[in-house]
């Protein structure tokens, strides 16, 4: 059976700090995901979703390799690299991408409707040619589709791979639960399984190239400091965990060598996974969601069986 942990208060108070940093960080506005008591958001508390999501290890292991697979695809890496603050400021980048996925995960309705408008503003401002020729827009739905799908596809095969695995079922009904926001950032066609992932991949493989960007992220994803400096030597193996998630026929494409992850190293990765899913954080917004819709803080640390025998 699952169930919570709290660690000594040394390594509680690291990990609040390193959950803060990375999903509430001081850089980007303040979400209180506790407020407004009682309002639900675009994914309910019961859904795979909302246990997937709660994991930061494996949030940012599935983060870095869904921007992997992003950027694959020439118009969005020219969309991402050339009007985005990535390459300069690749530190509050990474923030206001991990803060815009919880709070389609976990905000209300009205937080999450509202912070998606103001992307979709943003995005309208996005527009320009590839080094190719080839146009492109932001709220193109093709390409949100694209995004769509392979950010789903990162925090869910990471979830499964280092954290849980989870049934055909579970990570099909992930897709489904994320096509709502989906829609409303205007991916119109965004995979509502893994069939349909696989669909998808078949009819944007031919479109996908090499690109010395996407090596040049990897390499800032290395070195940026992101996590604590406690944390900071785990930092690579995090990255190796997420090229290893590219599936390999992408990984040939993208010219992916030299990032093997050893059979060591996944395992050191799972353990940490593990324990990362027992951690209950206040400054999580999963824990803090939880409070929000008047469950117990724990609600998606302990077996669902133990929960269903609360008194």
């Amino acid at each position: 059976m699952t169930t919570p942990i709290v660690l000594p208060w040394p390594l509680q108070s690291l990990l609040e700090a390193a959950t803060r940093a990375v999903l509430q960080p001081s850089d980007q506005p303040h979400i209180d995901f506790s407020r407004p008591i009682g309002e639900a958001g675009l994914v309910s508390p019961d859904s795979v979703s909302w246990r997937v999501f709660k994991n930061p290890l494996s949030l940012f292991i599935g983060g870095v390799t869904a921007v992997i697979m992003e950027l694959a695809e020439p118009r969005v890496r020219t969309g991402v690299w050339e009007h985005t603050s990535f390459r300069l400021n690749p530190i509050r980048r990474l923030h206001s991408t991990g803060l815009a996925a919880m709070v389609t995960i976990y905000g209300s309705r009205t937080t999450a409707e509202a912070m998606i408008a103001r992307v979709r503003r943003i995005h309208d401002r996005v527009a320009g040619v590839t080094s190719s020729g080839e146009t492109y827009c932001a709220n193109d739905p093709d390409l949100l589709d694209w995004v769509q799908g392979t950010a789903v596809y990162g925090f869910v095969q990471a979830y499964h791979t280092y954290v849980q695995q989870l049934s055909a079922s579970e990570r099909d009904r992930c897709y489904a639960e994320s096509v709502p926001a989906a829609r409303l950032f205007g991916a119109t066609g965004a995979p509502e399984s893994e069939a349909e992932l696989e669909a998808l991949f078949h009819a944007t493989a031919a479109r996908l190239e090499h690109s010395a960007i996407v090596h040049e992220f990897l390499a800032i994803m290395r070195s940026a400091p992101i996590l604590p400096l406690p944390l900071k030597p785990a930092q690579r193996l995090l990255v190796a965990a997420a090229v290893d998630l590219v599936p390999c026929w992408m990984q040939a494409q993208l010219r992916l060598t030299g990032h093997d992850l050893h059979a060591w190293d996944a395992q050191v990765v799972r353990q940490a996974g593990v324990l990362a899913d027992r951690l209950v954080l206040e400054t999580n917004p999963a824990v803090q969601a939880c409070r929000r819709m008047r469950l117990p803080a724990d609600y998606l640390y302990v077996h669902r069986s133990a929960v269903g025998a609360r008194p």
